[in-house]
């Protein structure tokens, strides 16, 4: 039985980083890729998850801000 191509979607970051680093992608997904350049190169990583949170920072601090005000959906459901 041969193979079907199929086009997935991978973060043209991710490409870029294991291209810079000589690494193959092929038969790899973006969850695959991504944790085989978590190995080979934490700080380029790290540098990602960084912008990540700086680009969502304002996001983030409201909803913090929301739970803070109004806990979590899943409180009714807690016993103690």
């Amino acid at each position: 039985m041969g193979k079907v191509e199929l086009n997935i979607g991978i973060d043209p970051e991710l490409v870029e980083q294991a291209k810079r680093l000589g690494i193959s992608i092929a038969g790899m997904d973006e969850r695959a890729l991504r944790l085989h350049l978590q190995k080979v190169d934490p700080a380029g990583a790290e540098g990602r998850a960084k912008r990540w949170a700086e680009e969502n920072a304002e996001a983030i601090k409201d909803h913090n801000r929301r739970i803070a005000e109004r806990g979590v959906l899943s409180d009714y459901l807690r016993t103690w």
